[in-house]
């Protein structure tokens, strides 16, 4: 994993960063090749602030910053799937590059060759960094940025890292890492010392003394510093384009891994198979059977069966989308700097989660026309029953991506779970019929997916004729209330849950590009 000494030097020429009350003061500076470099500083003092711009995850304010096209960057967070091997991990990483994956070349430089097919969740913290850098060296990066490496790790683990960092320096990589921890400078060949989003010291680690005295006397500015001048030297040319994986394949190798990721995480896939399962047992144990008989049928049991059919098929989907995207965020950005394409990993979560979701809606159907809860159906109208849940599932999930994708966490997405439900449970029509709401109300019933989902089952079980000629006093004024909710056909219910399906999942990837950055 060698590199030429020929690589260009990281330069930056008088550039800045602003936000709100935070400024980072122009930095004019330059790391040559093959060097270990720590940028050091307290807290808040920018030291992150600076990494990104060095490495162009961060446009700077004011100035230029210059850099090898091949850099790799390593964030706090951790960049690897937890639930996968370790080797399963990296091999994804490099194919998702477009890169041969070197995979055990790779972990022979970092000593994780013996880890290679542990799940990353059992490596310990030391282990699971080195993972991280793992995946970024797949790239065989010119520059490797990283972001507080030892931070959270015990010192002499911490020691051991910086040292596999030397290592990788003196192979000819040059490295460039923030950290607030004095020992970590012992090895380095430069600091680059910031006070308070200024630059007060860029040089060799000299001095007498232990690194910690030598760190302390660098942020206490007691280093007399003389700044040589720095020729800015911008690129000869600028770089050839990144080979790039086609959509398509990533598209591929991003269902594959969601799949696998799903097959892995047991206790996750009991949950989102054996909560359908549980609603449907407990629809079994509401409603009698019978309901839809025609000779004597129930008008309200059939419109809360019809309703609850059609939020449980919402719900199954929103749920399925809100557990994804918001824990990947580290993932997702480090593999957009590498060239993926939002619209392919968007594709790979519902390929990989929509089986699943037709699968439980199939069995909660079918669980309910066995037991005669349902009306006694032609195939093609139960087959239209099975469409219409499945495409309100669809459109939930897209929903739920969205809301994922908006989020920081899954505590934050998991509380989003009733404020996206309860709307659909009051504004669909079946507690209290549409055409009866107030005005408000009955507008904002349209942007209710649910609505037409309910609405195209009721069609299709052809609640009209069972309230009017099933002999029941309630059916008349039943019908009445609902007007023509029931009469429109498949094909508007079906289209407009489509188009929530695409409005949401367009929603989604203007998020997912806001935060997760452009593809370089």
């Amino acid at each position: 994993m060698a590199v030429t000494q020929t690589v260009p030097c990281v330069q930056a020429l008088a550039a800045s960063w602003t936000a709100g009350s935070f400024t980072l003061e122009p930095v004019t500076a330059e790391i040559r090749p093959g060097r270990l470099v720590a940028i050091i500083g307290a807290s808040g003092a920018g030291k992150t602030t600076l990494l990104e711009l060095l490495a162009g995850v961060r446009e700077p304010t004011s100035g230029q910053v210059t850099h090898p096209p091949d850099i790799g960057f390593v964030p706090q967070d951790d960049i690897v799937h937890t639930h996968l091997p370790l080797d399963r991990t990296l091999s994804y990483a490099a194919r998702l590059r477009g890169e041969p994956p070197a995979v055990d070349e790779v972990l022979a430089t970092l000593g994780l060759t013996d880890r290679a097919r542990a799940t990353v969740a059992t490596l310990s913290g030391g282990e699971r960094k080195r993972a991280s850098i793992a995946v970024e060296l797949l790239g065989q990066p010119d520059v490797l940025f990283l972001d507080e490496p030892t931070s959270g790790l015990d010192p002499g683990t911490g020691k051991d890292l910086v040292r596999n960092l030397r290592l990788l320096a003196d192979a000819g990589r040059t490295v460039v890492y923030t950290t607030h921890n004095p020992p970590d400078i012992a090895l380095t060949d430069q600091v680059i010392v910031l006070v308070d989003g200024r630059l007060t010291y860029s040089g060799p680690p000299d001095g007498e003394g232990t690194a910690e005295e030598i760190y302390h006397r660098l942020v206490a500015g007691e280093v007399e510093w003389s700044p040589s001048p720095v020729v800015f030297e911008p690129p000869a040319a600028p770089p050839a384009p990144r080979r790039r994986v086609p959509a398509v394949r990533q598209w591929a190798l991003l269902t594959a891994r969601a799949v696998e990721l799903l097959a892995r995480n047991r206790i996750t896939l009991a949950i989102l198979v054996g909560s359908p399962i549980m609603i449907a047992l407990m629809f079994l144990m509401l409603f009698r059977p019978g309901a839809f008989d025609p000779g004597s049928p129930s008008p309200n049991t059939t419109v809360m069966i019809l309703f609850w059919i059609a939020f449980g098929g919402f719900f199954f989907g929103l749920t399925y989308g809100l557990s994804q995207i918001c824990d990947e965020f580290a993932i997702l950005r480090r593999e957009r700097r590498a060239g993926l394409g939002l619209g392919a990993y968007l594709l790979s979560k519902v390929a990989a989660l929509l089986p699943l979701l037709c699968l439980v809606d199939a069995l909660l159907l079918a669980l309910l026309s066995v037991t005669d809860r349902l009306p006694d159906l032609a195939f093609g109208e139960n087959l239209a029953l099975f469409v219409t849940v499945a495409l309100a599932s669809v459109a939930a999930l897209t929903l739920g991506l969205l809301a994922a994708s908006a989020v920081h966490n899954p505590s934050q997405a998991a509380l989003t779970l009733p404020m996206l439900c309860f709307p659909q449970v009051l504004f669909v029509g079946a507690f209290l019929p549409v055409p009866v709401m107030a005005d408000v109300g009955r507008w904002f019933s349209y942007a209710m997916s649910n609505r037409w989902a309910f609405e195209a089952l009721g069609h299709t079980a052809g609640l009209p004729a069972l309230w009017r000629d099933g002999g029941s006093p309630l059916g008349p004024p039943l019908l009445a209330s609902y007007e023509d909710s029931f009469d429109h056909p498949l094909w508007t219910h079906w289209s407009l849950l489509a188009g929530f399906t695409v409005l949401f999942a367009a929603l989604t990837l203007v998020v997912l590009r806001r935060k997760a950055g452009p593809a370089r």
